[in-house]
């Protein structure tokens, strides 16, 4: 997976009931673009996101 400041991302809620999780990506830890990626989240936190098989990146448009 790789991204770019300010793409978009979706964490997908892994049980039943839980919601989904959006963000736009601050900054990029790995080279090349590979995660860890600093998130800030629509609810205002900010975490260190290592991808799994549940999120999506979208490339952000200028």
């Amino acid at each position: 997976m790789q991204a770019s400041v300010g793409d978009r991302i979706r964490v997908h809620g892994r049980t039943v009931g839980a919601g989904e999780q959006q963000g736009e990506i601050v900054e990029v830890r790995g080279e090349q673009g590979q995660p860890p990626y600093l998130v800030r989240f629509s609810d205002g936190h900010e975490g260190l996101v290592f991808p799994g098989p549940d999120c999506e990146v979208e490339g952000h448009t200028d």
